[in-house]
This record gives structure tokens, C-alpha cells and sequence, in this order.
């Protein structure tokens, strides 16, 4: 099945050579953050055991202060396979049904959900009355009303909620950030996000409404969103949206094919985005400035993030994005470490605001204002 991960596990590698080899040939996937570490070790359980999960749990075998320790899932043999493959003790894999059970296992101190978007409500606050931390993939929920709800539940039930924002991590578009927030690119004018692939098998989940929650916007186009957020510094204040639909057979009522929107912020800077799944090769963020520019291709990829500014080529180290993130949550989780850009509940929030804000522009062919 093609999906949006298989595709930007491609186009992040730029070469065959890189695409290739082991990940430890182009990324430097232990002691990333080259020190020693004695501290508490965060034990995850991984909720859903697809490919997404199957690639954070390979990441984590790299870890240091995060350990995958359990499993919850509802194919038997997959429990087995994961049991075998990463030393997972009985007493620590549960299914759908039974998994309120971990909040008497010590040995689990967060569940990482990674399930279709329309189930990640209902299992984050039932991980969050079990006493477990919640990480969650993004987009976090399927509209802002219910990733409030969650927002709520761990915060009643004194746990913290991750979100899973691997790029926030990323030293390139870190870097970005920095030479932004630095003065370097002078005042900042314009964003460009390009976000899309070909979609294939078209009985996935992510073409099914309830399970998505929409389409293209809710897998690869929250990238451009987000990315909008971070790379100019502002929160939008309005989005106009146009939505295109060429095969409305495999792109039902409530799944979008393509969305190009706009926002517009309060400094006067505009960004223009696009969100498709019908065209590949657009992976691309773009931000320009008074003084300077900076270019991310591929920007949101699991490969190699390349980069470029008016400076000249970006130099930052690759790191395996989901090794990095699962240390940087146990830092937050156990030591209240504070990220450059946040991985809240609160900042998902602001995501699906907006995400609500552009389905209702491309609904109404109006321009939306949007409240953060």
C-alpha cells in the first residue's frame, strides 16, 4: 500500500546510494546528542503496530533515555512478532479492549498512539485515566473540539500530552528558525509550504472519512500548515482555501484531493500552500524575507532534510527524526525541558483551528478568520 510515509521515506533521499543503505550509514542514530546519560529512562508502549509504528519502534532501538517496552494492538500475531523481534514481556502487551489494564503496570510510563486519526481521541484520554502520559501522532484529532477534550482529560488527570511534531527536532529547519528569529532574513514576507504525493490503494483508511477525518490536509498538508506556524514566527489571522476534486469515486464527500490555501498574519506576511494527494514531488518549504531566504527540499521527509539560504548550503547534521523526538519527549516529560517550538496538546490545538478554519473557507468561498 503507498502512503504518505512510504513516500517521504523516498523523497527524503536524495540519492540511490542513500537510499540504499542502512540508516546508520547517512544519519547519526546513537548518542545523537553525543553525552553520556544516567538519568530516568521514559518506558513507551506503542498503540498501533502499522508502518508508522513499526518505523518509531526500529528508531528507538537507538534511544537513551527512551525505551519501547510494551505494545497494544488488535492483531495477535503482530503482538507475537513485536514480543519476539524487541524482548517485550507478556505482561506488558494488551489489545483495544484491555488496555485501561496498564494503569496497574509500573513498568509503563507513556503510550504512544499511533492509529487513524478518528480513533486517536477516545484512546488518548483513556490513556490519560490510566495515569499514563499521552504521546499522539498528529494530526492529533479530526477538529479542534476534540483535541480540546483531550487537551482537558490529561490535564484532569495530571499527565502530559505529546504530540508527535518530529520536525521540530530537525536541525536544519532549527537552524532556520534560529537565523529567522535572529534578525538574519530581516522582516519576513512570504511562506511557501508544498505538500503532496500520489495516494494509492484507495480502500485505505486515510481515504475513509471517519477513520481520517478529511484527506489530504489531515496526512501531509499538516506539515505546511504547521511549518507556516514556525518558519515565520506568527499565528495566522485569516485563510481563504479553493479545493479541487478529479476523481470524486476514490475521493468521497468529506475527503479532499487537493487544497491550495493562504493565510495571512498580523506583521502583514502572507503564505500560500498547497495539500494534494494526485502530484508527487512536493516536499518544499520556502521562506523569504527582507534581507535573506531559506529553502527546505525535501522539508518534512524522513530521508536527509537538504537546505539552503542566501548564505549559502545548510550544513546541520541528520539525525533519524523519531530516535531524536522520543529522547527530546522523555527530556520534556522527566525534566519539564522546554522545545524550541512546542509538541503540546495546546500547540495540535492551534493546528486543528486552522485545519478547521480551511475546510470551512474552501466550503464557503470565503475568507475565514481564524482565532488562536
Amino acid at each position: 500500500m503507498n502512503s504518505r510515509r512510504d513516500f517521504l521515506q523516498k523523497l527524503g533521499i536524495s540519492t540511490l546510494a542513500l537510499h540504499l543503505a542502512p540508516v546508520s550509514g547517512w544519519a547519526n542514530t546513537k548518542n545523537h546528542d553525543n553525552q553520556a546519560y544516567d538519568g530516568p529512562v521514559l518506558r513507551v508502549a506503542i498503540m498501533g503496530l502499522g508502518s508508522y509504528g513499526t518505523r518509531v519502534a526500529e528508531a528507538m532501538q537507538a534511544c537513551t533515555k527512551a525505551k519501547l517496552v510494551g505494545v497494544i494492538s488488535g492483531t495477535p500475531s503482530k503482538i507475537k512478532e513485536w514480543q519476539t523481534k524487541y524482548s517485550i514481556p507478556e505482561k506488558n502487551c494488551y489489545n483495544y479492549n484491555n488496555f485501561d489494564d496498564i494503569k496497574s503496570n509500573p513498568d509503563i510510563d507513556a503510550v504512544y498512539v499511533i492509529t487513524p486519526n478518528g480513533l486517536h481521541h477516545d484512546q488518548v484520554i483513556r490513556v490519560a485515566k490510566a495515569g499514563k502520559h499521552a504521546i499522539c501522532e498528529k494530526p492529533m484529532a479530526v477538529n479542534a473540539m476534540e483535541g480540546q477534550e483531550m487537551v482537558d482529560a490529561c490535564k484532569k488527570a495530571n499527565v502530559k500530552l505529546l504530540v508527535g511534531y518530529r520536525m521540530h527536532f530537525e536541525p536544519k529547519t532549527l537552524e532556520v528558525i534560529r537565523m529567522r528569529k535572529a534578525g538574519d532574513l530581516g522582516k519576513i514576507l512570504f511562506f511557501q509550504g508544498l505538500c503532496g504525493f500520489t495516494i494509492g490503494d484507495p480502500t485505505q483508511w486515510r481515504l475513509n472519512k471517519q477513520l481520517a477525518g478529511g484527506g489530504s490536509i489531515m496526512d501531509i498538508g499538516i506539515y505546511a500548515i504547521n511549518g507556516a506556524r514556525y518558519m515565520t514566527g506568527e499565528e495566522p489571522v485569516w485563510v481563504t482555501a479553493q479545493e479541487t476534486k478529479t476523481d470524486p469515486v476514490k475521493f468521497k464527500e468529506g475527503v479532499d484531493e487537493t487544497i491550495q490555501f493562504q493565510f495571512g498574519f498580523p506583521s502583514g506576511a502572507a503564505a500560500s500552500c498547497l495539500s494534494t494527494y494526485t502530484m508527487n514531488n512536493l516536499d518544499r518549504f520556502f521562506l523569504n524575507g527582507e534581507k535573506g531566504f531559506a529553502e527546505l527540499q525535501p522539508s518534512t521527509g524522513y530521508g536527509p532534510i537538504m537546505g539552503r539560504t542566501n548564505k549559502g548550503e545548510l550544513n546541520q547534521p541528520v539525525t533519524v527524526h523519531q530516535t531524536v523526538q522520543m529522547d527530546e519527549m522523555a527530556a520534556i516529560i522527566f525534566h519539564n525541558k522546554q522545545p524550541v517550538v512546542p509538541i503540546d496538546g495546546e500547540e495540535a490545538v492551534k493546528d486543528l483551528k486552522i485545519i478547521d478554519a480551511i475546510y470551512l473557507a474552501a466550503k464557503t468561498g470565503k475568507k475565514v478568520e481564524i482565532r488562536l
